[in-house]
């Protein structure tokens, strides 16, 4: 296996396991999830369709399936996460996790296109 053919796996798997174990999590612990999305005035009965996209679409990419369609709904996730949880730039975490998810935004989007 060539070497780009391999780190594209690996690099995949590990976009992939980041979002089925934040999902995950926020099974197994929702209560600050819930609270920060109250916080933001998101509604809490958007939390199990947030679960679905981070398993669903991080497991499609980890099995190599439908991952350009997977791909893009992540990177459109990851910049409403940015932009709706993180705007506030006074605070250095939150601009931290602002461009952190922007990052992962433009990474889901080259995976999407297909560029590698």
């Amino acid at each position: 296996m060539p070497v780009s053919s391999m780190a594209y796996l690996v690099g995949r798997g590990l976009l992939a396991s980041l979002f089925i174990l934040a999902g995950v999590n926020k099974i197994v612990g929702p209560r600050p999830v819930l609270a920060h999305m109250a916080q933001e005035h998101v509604p809490a009965f958007t939390l199990p369709l947030v679960i679905l996209v981070e398993i669903g679409c991080g497991a499609a990419i980890l099995a190599g399936w439908n991952v350009p369609a997977a791909a893009g709904v992540l990177s459109a996730f990851c910049i409403a996460t940015a932009i709706v949880f993180h705007r506030n730039f006074a605070e250095r975490a939150e601009r931290a996790h602002f461009f952190k998810d922007i990052a992962l935004a433009g990474g889901l989007a080259v995976v999407a296109a297909g560029a590698l």
